[in-house]
């Protein structure tokens, strides 16, 4: 009866001595063999550096503006008429003073040669006048004649005398009457699409004319820029007037990936737009390649001032948090958080005040996986701040010409 009643017990027994054995055997067939593998060590964090860079970097504003024409003028005939000949191709590119389109002329040529003729016979009467007052003067001298009679010859010569020079003037407006029909480039430039064919009658101050001519070298772009940049921007003239080193501008297509062309500042416009916060100025280009065209709609970039020597960083690179801007730095393998001060910064590059000097490493790819202290393991370079922003412009141009 007693070992009867003894066998539950030592298999309970039993039972028990075994839990830890099975316990463990399951955490070992559960438990991934990564982690069963692990080091007591912390695992390193792969992660992508830069150094920090000295070099002189250029700080810009940037805009976006329209090209404009420095002159466009809309040719409108100045008389009515018939439009006999047309000089010039659609596209053309013109010199000022070039002969463009010519208008049926006889009309006016005869109302001019009527204001000649009608000219010369008062001429020939205000002559005959003169001499019959040189002889009534005679006359009045030996008492042969009234006075009267001499003042009247007198009156009589001032008379024609003022209707000769009313006829010069009817013969000078028939003359500029005569200049309107043949219309010339008022400026230098490219002709656009001709509005009227010959043999159409024109009349004078035709809204819709018959071309337009636009100089198209050198040219401007009209920009915007908000006006909490104004008191970096007003400077650049006065030192460019006191320096002669005009304040350089540099125009990009509309992605910013494509130079266009370089020029220089020349106009800061009066008032602030108060609608919109922003102030207009105005760049001037040269653009002999014609890369530059009135309406185009481009990026602008001017150079407000230059840091020298200082330290840089791509873009990447600087975080965001609570107490400010930061950088990963890596010392002997382990990162840590640097805060830094910010003196510049654009879409590619960061201008470091102080927090890092050049020559430090950092994290440029890899911060979302870090904490400070955190082991890391450098699994390549990347690109420098001035290396960067050449990849950029160049893929920004590649998205252009795509």
């Amino acid at each position: 009866m007693m070992t009867a009643f003894a066998t539950p017990r030592r298999l309970a027994l039993i039972t028990l001595a075994t839990l830890p054995v099975l316990g463990l055997v399951l955490w070992r067939v559960l438990t991934p063999a990564s982690q069963a593998a692990e080091s007591p060590r912390t695992k390193a964090v792969p992660v992508t550096v830069t150094q920090v860079e000295r070099r002189d970097v250029q700080h810009n504003v940037t805009g976006i503006g329209t090209v404009q024409s420095l002159h466009s003028v809309t040719l409108r005939p100045q008389v009515s008429g018939i439009l006999t000949e047309v000089l010039f191709r659609e596209g053309q590119f013109v010199k000022r003073g070039d002969l463009l389109a010519r208008i049926d002329d006889r009309s006016i040529k005869a109302a001019l040669l009527q204001a000649q003729a009608e000219k010369a016979r008062n001429l020939a009467l205000l002559k005959s006048a003169e001499l019959d007052l040189t002889r009534y003067g005679n006359l009045v001298a030996q008492e042969a004649i009234s006075r009267q009679t001499l003042e009247q010859q007198a009156a009589q010569v001032e008379q024609l005398k003022a209707t000769v020079r009313a006829n010069e003037a009817t013969v000078a407006a028939q003359e500029v009457q005569l200049s309107y029909t043949q219309i010339a480039a008022p400026v230098s430039g490219r002709v656009g699409i001709r509005r009227v064919d010959p043999g159409n009658l024109v009349q004078a101050g035709d809204a819709n004319g018959l071309v337009t001519v636009t100089q198209i070298d050198p040219i401007s772009i009209v920009f915007t820029l908000p006006q909490n940049l104004l008191s970096r921007v007003r400077p650049l003239l006065q030192n460019a007037q006191a320096t002669k080193t005009p304040a350089q501008v540099a125009a990009y297509d509309r992605d910013a990936g494509d130079l266009l062309a370089q020029g220089k500042l020349t106009m800061i416009d009066n008032q602030i737009d108060v609608a919109t916060g922003t102030i207009r100025l105005r760049a001037e280009f040269t653009n002999q390649q014609g890369r530059l065209w009135p309406g185009q709609f481009v990026t602008v970039r001017l150079a407000t001032s230059t840091s020298v020597g200082a330290s840089v960083v791509p873009v990447r690179t600087v975080q965001q948090g609570l107490s400010g801007p930061y950088v990963y730095r890596v010392r002997d393998s382990k990162a840590e958080v640097v805060p830094v001060t910010i003196a510049y910064q654009d879409d590619q590059q960061v201008v470091i005040s102080s927090g890092v000097e050049p020559g430090d490493t950092v994290v440029v790819d890899g911060q979302s996986r870090l904490k400070p202290g955190a082991r890391v393991q450098t699994t390549g370079f990347g690109p420098t701040a001035l290396a960067e922003d050449s990849n950029e412009r160049a893929s920004a141009g590649s998205r252009s010409l795509r």
